[in-house]
């Protein structure tokens, strides 16, 4: 696709986007006349102009933080708003063939979306900004050792440090992981949206996280918007292991486990990408391998080589309802346990942070705890 023709596309669905909720709020129950018409019709139009100059700014390759925060902002609101507005113009009709009309029912409507959306946007702003919670999941491994028996895997992933200053949350999400007293974290991607320079401060907490088997990172899609081998060797300075296509086999009591991580498919960087039989050469297999892999679809090549378990994020549970249904079009799971050909397991988390609005509804943010357990 063309530069031109993806303009056009994004413009024409930002004017889509915005014209619904201009209709549902705006036009219908102001009868397209009086000030708050014209006032409405203004926002909208500010609106629609300012989402993609915020976004080139904050975005673009001037990385203008506050702009950044602006335009992610009002893309978080907006999607709210547009798809309530939908929802709302869906009941509108459906009113109207039971024969529910009239200018009261279209005010009514519009009411109804504005309040949804006002507390949807408050409850996800809280839910993306807070710590997340402890989600612990129970997971048999084909091969495990019984000395490995209740080994904790502690996940962190999309992460996504970006324009907003997080660095007391990352602090706060620190002390959460070493409260579960794991014994391996695996950091799966997306740690950052940013170079070193900018967003170093709020990483830096991660140093502290404990797990006396072993701390490893791998890239996600994001890293590589910026310069993924710098963040490569930023982790390594401050105690992480990344594993860049490679494998760590950890031992604990005689017992061992092997512990690999590959690129993110989107890599763009020479001598970078997606490389199990690297990752893998020298293993010993007889041992079952846990894999970082950032994204779920990565899972076909995993169970190809008869990985036991491959620990993804990438997807956020899709971050704001009902974005999850876009997202499994691309991936094969949005969020949770699921299993695959050759009895591979994958495990994919909804993310610790969030990408650009700070926005959660209905897809909460988690730190995950994996407790690996023979197949018996």
């Amino acid at each position: 696709m063309s530069s031109a023709v993806l303009l056009i596309v994004i413009v024409l669905v930002a004017a889509v986007m915005f014209a619904v909720p201009w209709w549902v709020l705006v036009a219908a129950p102001t009868g397209r006349s009086g000030l708050r018409y014209r006032v409405g019709t203004g926002v909208c139009v500010v609106g629609f102009v300012g989402l993609p100059v915020a976004m080139f700014f904050g975005h673009g390759p001037a990385h203008f933080d506050p702009a950044a925060i602006v335009g992610d902002v009002l893309l978080g609101v907006l999607w709210v708003v547009f798809v309530w507005s939908v929802i709302g113009a869906v009941v509108r009709g459906a009113l109207s063939v039971a024969g529910v009309k009239g200018m009261r029912a279209t005010r009514g409507v519009a009411v109804a979306v504005a309040a949804v959306s006002v507390v949807l946007t408050g409850y996800g702003l809280y839910e993306a900004l807070r710590v997340p919670q402890v989600r612990t999941v129970d997971v048999a491994i084909p091969g495990l050792a019984e000395g490995l028996d209740g080994l904790r895997v502690v996940v962190l992933t999309d992460t996504h440090f970006a324009a907003i200053d997080r660095e007391d949350w990352s602090r706060k999400v620190v002390d959460v992981v070493n409260a579960q007293q794991p014994d391996i974290v695996g950091l799966a991607g997306d740690l950052v949206d940013g170079s070193v320079a900018q967003r170093q401060d709020q990483v830096a907490p991660l140093a502290d996280v404990a797990a006396p088997l072993g701390r490893f990172y791998i890239t996600g899609n994001h890293e590589y918007l910026d310069d993924a081998q710098s963040w490569i060797d930023y982790m390594a300075s401050i105690g992480w292991q990344p594993l860049h296509n490679a494998h760590r086999t950890v031992d604990r009591d005689g017992d061992r486990l092997v512990v690999a991580g590959i690129d993110d498919p989107t890599a763009d960087v020479p001598g970078h990408g997606p490389d199990l039989p690297a990752a893998l050469a020298g293993t010993d297999p007889a041992l079952p391998v846990v894999l970082l892999a950032h994204q779920p679809k990565q899972v076909a090549d995993s169970s190809a080589a008869g990985v036991e378990l491959q620990i993804s994020g990438h997807t956020h549970g899709g971050q704001i309802w009902p974005f999850h249904y876009l997202v499994r079009l691309d991936q094969p799971v949005v969020s949770g346990l699921s299993r695959h050909a050759n009895n591979t397991q994958l495990y994919t988390s909804r993310g610790t942070g969030y990408w650009g609005p700070p926005l959660r509804v209905f897809a909460p943010s988690e730190i995950t705890v994996l407790v690996l357990h023979p197949q018996r």
